[in-house]
């Protein structure tokens, strides 16, 4: 270990002291140095036992009503339908590389918060899959009260440089299932998720998770959607059956460039009187057609 490592560490460790606080530049502490600049080198201490070390589980309350596979109800309606979006989305991951998925839709009330956390519940059935559920919608998060946990501290806490990685990470009652909510509130939430933290923060757990799920705003109304993506493998846009304009859906459709957008999820359809009945891949079955000629 080299003498600009020690100093580092002492120097963190000092300030945390003096402050009262715990340290907030782990990757400082724990990264190599680069001989040639005396900068920390790329990489990541983030590891699983340092996480369940100082993560606490917490009593979530979930709300029966809408978190599907967390009210001791197999059969539950909308299950099944989840259990498909979960198998078309390891046949994209066949043809693309794909773990860190937004979802989001193109105006308010369309079930993206819904389908995000459902969706990560339906993937940690699966024996041994680690889920890591995010909710970077700064303006009007919803996944805690779905979760039936705290909002804070959370990912604008952690993209302010108020917290690290470790303390914004939940874990409730189900088995592999992660969850950073929203963070306390801010002024400017299109900034802070354009600051590059986000990106740097899904470098440091990427390795840890099978499945990723980020929870955005609506895409239409405001760019933030658009900037998260960005920092993610695929998109999966929710629109709503009879509700969802389709100018507005095509305007949101056209917020992403084509290859990212992985899947259209309808949500709300009657026929059949089950809710998140149809989905459409259009990227996936487009990629099929081409991989056959």
């Amino acid at each position: 270990m080299s003498r600009i490592h020690e100093a580092l560490k002492k120097a963190e460790q000092d300030r945390a002291a003096s402050a009262g606080q715990p340290s907030l530049v782990t990757p400082v502490v724990d990264a190599e140095i680069s001989a040639d600049t005396g900068t920390p080198a790329v990489g990541s201490p983030f590891g699983l036992d340092t996480l369940l070390a100082r993560n606490v589980r917490l009593e979530w309350k979930p709300d029966p009503a809408t978190m599907l596979f967390m009210n001791g109800d197999e059969g539950a309606r909308g299950t099944e339908e989840f259990r498909t979006l979960r198998s078309r989305l390891y046949h994209v991951r066949e043809s693309m590389p794909l773990k860190k998925i937004l979802v989001t839709s193109a105006l308010p009330r369309e079930g993206k918060s819904f389908t995000s956390s459902n969706l990560a519940q339906v993937m940690v059935r699966q024996h041994g899959r680690r889920v890591l559920l995010i909710d970077a919608d700064l303006r009007a998060p919803r996944l805690h009260a779905m979760l039936g946990t705290t909002s804070d501290p959370g990912l604008s806490d952690y993209l302010q440089g108020k917290n690290d990685e470790f303390s914004i990470v939940q874990r409730g009652a189900l088995e592999n299932l992660f969850f950073i909510p929203s963070g306390s509130g801010v002024a400017d939430p299109a900034e802070l998720v354009g600051n590059g933290r986000l990106k740097l923060l899904l470098q440091r757990v990427e390795a840890l998770f099978d499945w990723i799920i980020i929870d955005s705003p609506p895409a239409v109304p405001v760019s933030d959607a658009s900037v998260l993506a960005k920092a993610c493998d695929g998109v999966l846009l929710v629109v709503r059956s009879n509700e969802t304009p389709f100018d507005i859906a095509r305007k949101a459709r056209e917020q992403f460039p084509e290859q990212a957008l992985v899947g259209i999820v309808l949500n709300g359809t009657r026929e059949g009187a089950v809710l998140y009945s149809r989905y459409y891949y259009e990227t996936y079955e487009k990629k099929g057609s081409t991989s056959k000629g």
